[in-house]
This record gives C-alpha cells, structure tokens and sequence, in this order.
C-alpha cells in the first residue's frame, strides 16, 4: 500500500503536522499516521504538564512559542468551525527565580532578547516578588523573571484530541501499528516495513516517534543525540491553599510548582539524570519525599502540610547537543524529514512544528516562520544552538 506521506508517530507533534498537511489547499494526497499504541499511555503527549512559555533565549523557540500561544487562543479559527472546543489556557505565566548573580545576567539577557520580540517578561527584584506574590521565602534569591502575557497552563489533551479528530475529518488515516525498519535505496526511503509484517511505501516519510527515533533511524547517516530522560510529576493538595494563582515557578534547585485547579503540580529531573529504557517508566518515590516536598515547604512555607494525590513519570526526547528540537530533511536522504528531540517543549511548540513540516512537505521550503536554525544540519556539523532555559 502506499501513500503520499506517512507520518512515524501518531501523538501531538505527529498529528500536528497530518492535520497542517491535510489542510493545504494545494495537497491532495494521501496521508497516513502510524502510531502503535492508540491509547497513548506512556506517550509524551499525555504525560505532558501541558505549559506554554515565551521565556527563552533564542529567538527561534521564541517565535516558535509565541504562534503556539496565537493558535491555542484562536483555535476555533484555526479549524474553521465555531464548534469546536475553546482551549482552556491559564496564563499565569512562568516565574524563573534566579539564586546566583550570574543566571541573574542570563535572565536579564534574556528578557532584552523576548522584549524586542514582543514578549511581556519583566526582571523584578525579590522586593518586587515579595510584594506580588508574598508567600514565598526568597533566602538566597537576588532576582526572577516573569511574564504574564501568554504563558502558563494550557489544555493540551483537548487541543490534542480535537485536532486528531480534525485531521481524520480531512481524510488522514491512522493505523495502529509500529514501524520496525526502513528500508533505504539510491532514492530515498524505498518502504516501511511494520511489525505486523505490512510493507508501506511513501514519498515523504516524516519521523516524529519521540524517543524512538533515534533507534529508527540509527545507520542512516545522522546519529541523532537523543535519548529518553525521565521527568517526575506530582499532583498535590495543600492544607492551606494559596490566596492566589501560583505561577509556574522554576526554583534554583530544578523543582518547578504551578497552580492546577485547586490542587497545585511540581515536577523535577532526577538529581542523576542518565539515559533510561524506552520502556523505563519506573517512579522514584524517595524524590517527592527527599528533594520535592522539602524544597517546596522551604520556599513557601504554606506548603508544610501537603497531600500528595498523584504521580507519574514522563520522558523528554533529551537533545544531548543543545536541548533544542531537530526539524527538518534529512541532509542525505531527501524523502525523509524528522520532527524530535524536544527535550520537553513539544506539546507548546506542536502548532508552529505542523505548520512548518507541512510547508516543507507540500512547498518545499518554510512559508511563514523559517525552522531552519533547527536543522538537522547541526547535528550533523556538531554545531549547536543552545537553549539554556530547560526545565
């Protein structure tokens, strides 16, 4: 069987990019998603904090996050149908707070670059921060930055199931099934072939299989430095609730905390945070009780007294290079474009990735914001773009 695009994983990046396919008025192709586990249990799309940021230091992500953000808030507009779904969004914003003077620098740096973008992020002192928000402890604190324009929490599993259904009313197919290997001619990729033993052919194949990627595509010519890093999340309720919204504050520590309804999410990496199985979901209980509750009644003293209701652990498809995503046409094999390695931004940064691989899919180049500081070209050269602010 073959089809004019197949897209390897079927989750928010992979879906983004069938449905921005699937709606150019210049494609009347076919297009099929291969995902092999439709309940998306252990997916990076539902193990997601589901956050949106315009707080980093490059412009790209940047741009990236502030498209992100105009789609959330206009999706009905985006889909063409008044009835579908509002996406619910917080923006409360991100609350990075600074322990030393030199990722103070790093902040104020920052902000310089997301103003002259249009970002609203603002530098304050910890009298500043005290006076807004006057529950926290700032010992040892000399800085934060915060912007409260279009940041904070979004619904991503509405917008995600909304645009899957929208993808599938445009004609795409999504087969439950796992690509096992791909085989590779003077042409490009020749075929897929999937673990029920079905060859697929295809003249474009895009790879947004998140951590699996890399194993996918090991021996094509591009090592792509990739690999799973677990991400722990804990649901919890205080007994004394905060008087007001809590933005989603990044400590010096590593443990960041926002409101989530009525209760409130933090999550962190593991203090040793080496490359994990595929398959390795397994939670470290000794977190929440070590370093997760024992920074959070420390920096907000309400917090002394909580009850945890929840747990999980997700994987980031950790760039080892530069933290940021790999986007773009294979630089040997033409037909093959990848879409990973987004090292935990890629539900915030799905719309703008969809919009752009579908430019390339259909258009051959970008259109509307150009991915290419992103390229595969940069693996490939050893050249990264490093993105500091990763939580």
């Amino acid at each position: 069987m073959s089809y004019d695009v197949i897209v390897i994983g079927g989750g928010m990046i992979g879906t983004s990019i069938a449905w921005w396919t699937a709606r150019d008025p210049d494609f009347d192709g076919r297009i099929a998603v291969i995902e092999r586990d439709p309940t998306y249990e252990f997916a990076a799309t539902s193990r997601t904090n589901s956050c949106i940021r315009q707080q980093f230091g490059t412009e790209i992500n940047i741009r990236i996050s502030q498209f992100g953000a105009e789609f959330i808030c206009d999706f009905k507009s985006f889909v063409d149908d008044p009835e579908a779904p509002g996406i619910l969004f917080h923006d409360f914003g991100y609350l990075y707070l600074a322990g030393t003077e030199d990722f103070a620098e790093t902040l104020r740096g920052a902000q310089r670059l997301q103003a002259r973008l249009g970002a609203g992020t603002r530098i304050l002192t910890p009298e500043e921060i005290a006076a807004e928000w006057p529950f926290f402890a700032l010992g040892g604190i000399v800085a934060g930055s915060h912007n409260p324009l279009d940041e904070g929490y979004f619904d991503g599993a509405t917008l995600f199931e909304a645009l899957r259904r929208k993808a599938r009313a445009l004609g795409v197919t999504y087969l439950h099934d796992e690509v096992v290997d791909l085989d590779i001619d003077s042409g490009g990729v020749a075929g897929l072939r999937l673990s029920s033993g079905t060859t697929l052919s295809a003249g474009t194949v895009v790879v947004a299989a998140g951590t699996r990627t890399a194993a996918l595509t090991a021996g094509l010519g591009l090592p792509l430095p990739i690999e799973p890093r677990r991400r722990y999340s804990f649901v919890f309720a205080a007994a004394e609730p905060l008087p007001q919204p809590l933005p989603l504050t990044i400590d010096p520590s590593g443990v960041h905390v926002r409101s989530d309804g009525a209760n409130y999410l933090a999550g962190c990496p593991p203090d040793d945070d080496p490359a994990v199985d595929v398959d390795d979901f397994a939670m470290d209980h000794g977190i929440w009780e070590e370093k997760v509750w024992p920074l959070l009644a420390t920096r907000i003293p309400a917090f002394d007294r909580l009850k945890l209701i929840s747990s999980w652990v997700g994987h980031y498809d950790y760039n080892t290079l530069d933290q940021n995503a790999v986007l773009g046409r294979h630089p040997e094999i033409a037909n093959l474009l990848i879409a990973n390695g987004f090292s935990g931004h890629g539900l915030q940064q799905s719309p703008a990735v969809g919009r752009g691989l579908a430019e390339l899919i259909v258009h051959g180049a970008y259109r509307s914001l150009d991915l290419s500081p992103l390229g595969p070209e940069r693996i490939a050269e050893n050249r990264p773009l490093l993105e500091r602010a990763v939580i």
